[in-house]
């Protein structure tokens, strides 16, 4: 075992599963079952999910809705995948807790940095919801300031592909995976990792971050025992 705290990112859209929208529960139990693998190691785990599947706002703003409107709903789309993960997540018979930026109380605790740091030290997973809490901010930021503050050793971004290519392995078959990178390489090859806000606040904190397929069942157990799965990310 090699990380004693994590942050792990997934996307919104990777709940779909195979789905066109809303949540596959066949990929969130598998993603229950694929934390709870590490939680039985010991490693104290914290989420960031996006919203994409039910909901972004930088689309809406592009049909009509006000962007900071639309942020706003984006972010409670964030809390809607918290709760369907803590539920499948519960099943699994892990303890959890989900905190939110924005105030939802009778569905979870509003997020505060301390008592986010108990429930990991107590073994309980914590969820994230509601992004930072304001307009204008990915859920990669937010997956990046929480890890900051609750001093994760790691960000694990779970997607659907098995790290960071020089083009998109989807769309092209000769595509060159690489196994590590600096931030400044990824920079000069202007390769999408995650947004710049969030990829710089990694950066300038020294905080690595592994790309790697989350689909795949058993990966994420393999990156905690010290396999070379996806692309690292370091300074």
């Amino acid at each position: 075992m090699i990380y004693n705290r994590i942050l792990l990112k997934l996307s919104g859209e990777a709940l779909l599963g195979e789905r066109s929208y809303g949540i596959d529960p066949k990929r969130i139990a598998q993603y229950a079952k694929d934390i709870k693998s590490i939680t039985d190691l010991g490693v104290e785990v914290a989420v960031v999910i996006g919203g994409g599947n039910i909901f972004r706002g930088v689309s809406a703003a592009s049909n009509g809705i006000d962007r900071v409107q639309g942020d706003y709903m984006g972010m409670l789309a964030t809390v809607i995948n918290g709760m369907a993960l803590q539920s499948s997540l519960e099943e699994e018979k892990i303890q959890t807790r989900l905190q939110t930026a924005l105030k939802i109380e009778e569905v979870a605790e509003p997020y505060i940095k301390r008592k986010a740091v108990r429930h990991l030290e107590k073994k309980r997973v914590v969820i994230f919801g509601g992004g930072t809490g304001n307009p204008f901010f990915t859920t990669d930021s937010a997956a990046v300031l929480r890890a900051i503050e609750i001093n994760a050793d790691v960000i694990l971004k779970g997607t659907r592909v098995d790290g960071v290519y020089d083009s998109d392995p989807e769309k092209n078959n000769n595509a060159v995976k690489f196994d590590s990178m600096s931030f400044s390489e990824v920079i000069k090859k202007n390769l999408k990792v995650m947004d710049s806000t969030a990829f710089t606040l990694s950066q300038e904190n020294d905080l690595p971050i592994i790309v790697f397929n989350m689909n795949k069942t058993g990966n994420l157990l393999k990156l905690i025992n010290g396999d070379k799965i996806g692309t690292i990310i370091k300074n």
